[in-house]
């Protein structure tokens, strides 16, 4: 009898035993009477299964085999491709469903738990009814089930609480969805187990949309020496989820294929395209849309269907495994529903929040869908948008920056839109191209958006509706097409509700919104601070325990820019490649514990701390220790220290946590 069948009677109390009976009585009452009631064809099948085929009794206790360490490496070892493939996909699922109570998992063939993604208190609460990796979740052994009967099935499958062969999981709804390999073998399921039945059809579409994306990843994968294809009848679906990809050898022979290209080409199997060369299928070669494909910087070129009408869109690139630095192939690496970034600024994003946003930024941003991003002074807005472009479909084009608070307001439109020459007294001869033109085909990141007059925001919202400019002192309209991310350190909606900021354009400008963490938050803040040192010093760098010591426990207020500033000038005053505590400022270095707090007073009437500054929690506390310290070290000069840390004078307030009437 196997771990799953084992009876465990005295784990049972009364009540639980009454309603296990119940419930094993429900599904005699569907398999021998055939009352099936509202449950489905899918579930009624599996019951059948269950209590013929695997002779499974539902009025026993079950609880699911768990393999030992040696069994479960050997099954990690054959999955290696799929987990590696999986693991952000699944995390980024996860974050997108938004519930504490669910767990995403990655099963093999057998059932196995290869990969789980969950909080841990309802990891630990599943995990006690053997919900956990290393136990094997097979429709055989534990019965119904959402990944068991999904690999049974070979389809989505949902089996809602009491749908569940056996009673002790009866408290949860489970949805997966198969994932097939590039030769179109099922290798894996993809499940979201929950408390709640209301996530149920939500999930299974994300989950979906999720096995899509680790399918197409692993055709990626296995075919780095084939062209990759990717086509679709609409021009702006191409690069999406909703793209079809061919792997194509430099012959031009057909691979594989994803599921999508099969869909749209109308063939069952992969076997009915396999081995045909392109233009048996297009009426182009590859070495054509090769060279068509350059010579459009990668954007979708048109094409027809061999002995059809049918039009589609096509692009393609050069393999992976041939591409050489700085050429398209190397700038993106094609994971339908997100060109990821692979020349990612290094040791930016480490940390796995920072990792998760920029994945769900990129698949909205490839879609041409905007985003905006929010996070405190200095703490990698453009790096982060710079980032996104990289890996964008419009990575071929320009990334123009455009600083909204930095433009005065007579020529931030002249900057933006351009101007004809002659338009104003003082305008170049030649006229001018704006920021808006110059990122044409490319991405304009509009940073500190919330700065925008108000006369402009009117300008910028037509814009994004008709996509086209006029610039200033001419009639003439220009069509412009480029993907937008904005940028801000202030609270957009505050700022609609004072009448500041225009509410049908921030309806416009969110897509999606990203908030990005502030240095002292990070989880890989150590690394960060030893790729910034090495690239500042411009060589191999140590840190001493001492510096690491400070560097790690600072709170930084002004964030990455500041950490920049601090660790260039230490690394100019290293000679050697060991960096010690005297290297740093004395604005780091001043020992907490060795002075009194001084205590800020900005009214000269008041000498007690700000009521709100009582209520901080350590790491603000700490962070208005060191700004008190540095106002001491600059006499109080609000300006000199926001100057220093390359942040505005509100911001060092806010920080501060001091009320206007504490300024003045």
């Amino acid at each position: 009898m196997s771990p799953g069948r084992q009876p465990g009677g005295d784990e049972v109390s009364a009540r639980t035993a009454c309603e296990v009976s119940g419930h094993a009585h429900r599904i005699y009452e569907v398999v021998d009477r055939g009352s099936r009631g509202e449950t489905s064809d899918l579930v009624a099948s599996s019951w059948v299964r269950c209590l013929k085929d695997y002779r499974l009794d539902p009025s026993r206790p079950s609880r699911p085999q768990i393999l030992d360490e040696v069994r479960l490496a050997d099954c990690c070892k054959r999955s290696a491709d799929i987990i590696d493939c999986a693991k952000l996909e699944m995390t980024t699922l996860y974050q997108q469903l938004g519930d504490p109570e669910l767990a995403v998992v990655l099963v093999d063939t057998d059932g196995v738990i290869l990969h789980m993604v969950a909080a841990p208190g309802f990891s630990r609460e599943v995990g006690q009814m053997g919900f956990r990796i290393g136990a094997v979740w097979s429709e055989s052994e534990v019965g119904t089930n959402g990944m068991g009967t999904c690999l049974v099935a070979g389809e989505p499958v949902a089996v809602r609480q009491h749908e569940h062969f056996f009673a002790e999981f009866t408290n949860l709804t489970c949805s997966a969805v198969p994932i097939f390999d590039p030769d179109g073998k099922l290798i894996a399921a993809l499940d979201v187990t929950s408390r709640s039945q209301l996530m149920q059809q939500h999930s299974l579409v994300l989950l979906g949309m999720t096995a899509q994306t680790i399918e197409n990843r692993l055709l990626d994968r296995r075919h780095r020496d084939a062209y990759p294809v990717h086509f679709h009848s609409r021009p702006e679906f191409v690069y999406t989820l909703h793209e079809g990809v061919l792997a194509v050898d430099a012959d031009g022979r057909i691979l594989s294929a994803n599921r999508s290209a099969m869909f749209q080409l109308g063939v069952r199997s992969l076997g009915d395209i396999r081995g045909k060369m392109l233009d048996e299928v297009f009426q182009t070669t590859l070495e054509e849309i090769v060279r068509r494909s350059a010579k459009s910087s990668f954007h979708p070129v048109p094409t027809f269907r061999t002995q059809s009408a049918n039009r589609f869109f096509m692009v393609a690139q050069e393999p992976a495994s041939r591409a050489t630095p700085g050429s398209a192939g190397n700038k993106v690496s094609v994971v339908r529903g997100v060109r990821s970034v692979t020349e990612r600024p290094s040791g930016q994003f480490g940390d796995p929040r920072l990792s998760s946003q920029l994945g769900l930024a990129a698949k909205v941003i490839a879609r041409r869908i905007p985003v905006l991003l929010h996070g405190e002074t200095g703490a990698g807005k453009e790096i982060f948008a710079r980032a996104l472009h990289d890996g964008s479909p419009c990575n071929a084009g320009a990334f123009v920056a455009v600083n909204c608070a930095s433009l005065p307001e007579g020529l931030i439109e002249s900057e933006l839109f351009g101007y004809r020459a002659g338009a104003f007294t003082g305008a170049q001869r030649t006229g001018r191209r704006g920021k808006i033109a110059q990122a044409d085909r490319g991405t304009l990141f509009l940073d500190e958006i919330g700065d925008m007059p108000l006369s402009l925001q009117a300008r910028l919202l037509r814009v994004l509706d008709e996509r086209q400019i006029t610039p200033l002192g001419s009639e003439e309209c220009i069509p412009v097409d480029f993907q937008l991310i904005s940028a801000s350190h202030r609270n957009l909606p505050e700022r609609v509700a004072e009448g500041l900021f225009r509410e049908d354009l921030y309806f416009r400008l969110s897509g999606l919104e990203v908030e990005l963490p502030p240095l002292r938050e990070r989880s890989d803040k150590r690394s960060l601070i030893q790729t910034v040192l090495e690239e500042e010093a411009g060589r191999p760098m140590r840190v001493a325990s001492e510096a690491d010591a400070l560097l790690m426990s600072h709170p930084w207020p002004g964030n990455l820019r500041q950490l920049r500033h601090v660790l260039r000038t230490a690394s100019v005053l290293c000679d050697g490649d060991l960096l010690a505590l005297e290297h740093l400022p004395p604005s780091l270095r001043v020992g907490l514990k060795d002075r009194p707090e001084p205590v800020l007073d900005f009214s000269s009437t008041d000498d007690e701390t700000p009521e709100e500054a009582i209520q901080l929690n350590p790491i603000q506390a700490n962070e208005r220790k060191v700004l008190l310290r540095l106002l001491e070290e600059h006499r109080w000069n609000v300006s000199n220290v926001a100057k220093t840390l390359d942040v505005s004078r509100n911001t060092l307030y806010r920080k501060l946590h001091i009320p206007l009437s504490h300024t003045g």
